[in-house]
């Protein structure tokens, strides 16, 4: 099996390559990745030596680089994490997340059609659905809840869903969708809020906290996303939506709280900014349909999780501190005041 992920540099994207070579040691594994900021080739250093991987640099909306890369590799199957995913990245410039994640989606697609290959499976977000209300904790996402999106990122995401269902319906395209809730784990570029909040504690910095910190996620570690996606590139039905999610929801405020305390580090390091616009209110995913046709549940407590997460950064911290220099530090300064 012959499998091309897009996006594979990236946070779930290069989780997802550790995770499917563990689990499939007789898979090749193809990584493009364009290397933004939030791309690291570092991050994939354990595989670079590997005979059955190789990464590709380039542009998922470079049409005849995609296309080339289709044509010497005979893909089986595609994956494609490769996006721009950063909310407050979306407000400042907009057009950039239109053309790499509904443009790029297509180019991909359009290749598979043109070489064969058996399924493409889009990675999506909870955020296509919207926010929540605080108060109707019984209310969840389920894969039948209407778009509502609530920025040019979301909305981009929203778009690029819609025309992969629309390539399976028109063309035949085996597709699948996952949306899935908040990720955590190693590897997370530190402009995310657990990783932020780490670095930041880790540096004696202040912590900044959107609003009054009340806004909810429910949280799932990175890892369990990746079995998931597994299973529905081998069992799921095409044409379908999978909601995944870890039944772990948490307010922004005490996630921050719980990696005071990990760190050992003092609450009054934080420090409230103003709100994100449009910053939606709560996410919570129902997952049981993945449950139900596939059988996956998530399976890291989130206490653990996090515990495993604080020591990852911890032990490299030579990682995260060559990212947050540089061109990051302006953009921090911008999204919080200089803190």
């Amino acid at each position: 099996m012959n499998v091309l992920v897009t996006g594979g540099a990236g946070f779930i994207g290069s989780n997802f390559l550790f995770y499917m070579r563990k689990a499939h040691p007789d898979y090749r594994l193809v990584c493009l990745d364009k290397l933004t900021y939030a791309g690291n080739l570092s991050t994939l250093s354990p595989m670079l030596e590997d005979t059955q991987f190789r990464f590709v640099r380039a542009d998922i909306c470079d049409r005849e680089a995609v296309d080339a890369l289709f044509e010497e590799e005979h893909f089986d199957m595609a994956v494609n994490f490769a996006a721009e995913t950063h909310v407050d990245r979306s407000i400042e410039t907009p057009e950039l997340f239109l053309q790499t994640n509904i443009i790029g989606t297509s180019v991909l697609m359009d290749a598979c059609l043109k070489h064969g290959v058996s399924r493409f499976h889009q990675v999506s977000t909870d955020e296509v659905y919207g926010d929540l209300p605080l108060d109707r904790p019984e209310l969840l996402f389920t894969e039948e809840t209407p778009l509502r999106t609530s920025s040019p990122y979301s909305s981009s995401k929203a778009a690029a869903d819609l025309l992969a269902l629309s390539y399976f319906r028109t063309y035949g395209l085996p597709v699948t969708v996952s949306r899935c809730s908040n990720n955590y784990g190693p590897y997370q570029f530190p402009e995310k809020l657990i990783p932020l909040m780490i670095a930041n504690a880790l540096q004696e910095k202040p912590l900044p906290v959107y609003g009054s910190g009340l806004n909810v996620r429910d949280w799932l570690y990175v890892e369990d996303h990746c079995k998931a996606i597994d299973l529905i590139l081998h069992g799921g039905s095409v044409g379908e939506v999978y909601n995944i999610g870890g039944h772990n929801e948490m307010r922004n405020i005490d996630i921050v709280k719980l990696i005071c305390r990990l760190l050992g580090k003092s609450e009054e390091l934080i420090r409230f900014v103003p709100d994100r616009k449009g910053h939606d209110l709560r996410y919570a995913i129902d997952p049981a349909k993945i449950h139900r046709q596939l059988g996956w549940l998530p399976e890291t407590p989130f206490t653990a999780g996090i515990e495993k997460t604080v020591q990852w950064y911890l032990a490299n911290r030579s990682w995260w501190e060559e990212i947050i220099s540089g061109d990051y530090r302006e953009y921090y300064a911008r999204m919080y005041g200089g803190l």
